[in-house]
């Protein structure tokens, strides 16, 4: 799927099953109609946005199990954010059921002037085979942020208490603009962890700042610390993303 944006949405391409069910002005809902990923299922999203964009999805991303002879699925996303933008990618949890085998690669590249808001959750059933995730955000073509890793919990048990111990859910906020000073991002950090319980951990990067939370699943946290964001960032509260038609 090809989408951009510069005030009035185009759909440059769409396949199934992913669907743009509806847009509301700047807000789009992004929905996978088949209603998971299968095995085999090789699925891109190519996103421009010239304008200030939310992007949601409709519900969860579900991973099914592996079929034998099928390759491991895949989702690649990598969203272009224009010179003066802001991008806010707001998609529900991902969630992969025993037997998954699944690989998600998942790009930013911000101009000048841009704005990056991103949340990611890992809903964890214990029982998939294999994933990886791979993270990269650029900001005016300098690598700004790189994550890759593999879980394989029959290799190594996500239980271990170095690991995600009984937690069932890994949240990931990720904020990042251009030409912000030194000072903004530290007092962003300072606010973002009055406004979550202590077992966010938050952090300053280059560019922006990145916290991450063990436990169960955070929507309410997550909803806290955008809000936060936003009264720094522009000097009001984040909309919420609307969910019911």
């Amino acid at each position: 799927m090809n989408l951009r944006f510069d005030g009035a949405l185009r759909i440059l391409r769409q396949d199934p099953p992913w669907k743009v069910v509806r847009a509301f002005g700047s807000l789009v809902h992004l929905n996978n109609v088949s209603g998971g990923i299968l095995a085999g299922d090789r699925l891109s999203l190519h996103v421009e946005a010239m304008a200030p964009m939310l992007i949601t999805t409709t519900g969860a991303t579900r991973l099914y199990r592996h079929r034998a002879g099928a390759e491991d699925s895949e989702q690649r996303s990598h969203f272009s954010i224009g010179e003066g933008s802001m991008l806010e990618y707001l998609p529900d949890p991902l969630i992969p059921f025993a037997g998954s085998r699944h690989s998600q690669r998942t790009s930013f590249s911000l101009a000048r002037d841009a704005t990056l808001v991103w949340w990611e959750v890992l809903a964890h059933t214990f029982a998939f085979e294999r994933l990886r995730i791979s993270s990269a955000i650029d900001i005016c073509g300098v690598p700004v942020l790189r994550e890759d890793f593999v879980l394989e919990p029959a290799k190594r048990p996500l239980t271990s208490p170095v690991r995600m111990g009984q937690a069932s859910h890994l949240n990931s906020f990720n904020l990042f603009s251009e030409g912000k000073t030194g000072g903004f991002w530290l007092k962003m950090v300072e606010e973002l962890r009055k406004s979550v319980p202590e077992r966010w951990g938050v952090t300053v990067a280059t560019g922006g700042v990145v916290a991450r939370a063990l436990g169960r699943n955070c929507a309410g946290d997550l909803a806290a610390l955008r809000n936060t964001a936003s009264l720094l960032l522009i000097g009001k509260p984040a909309p919420a993303p609307r969910k019911v038609y």
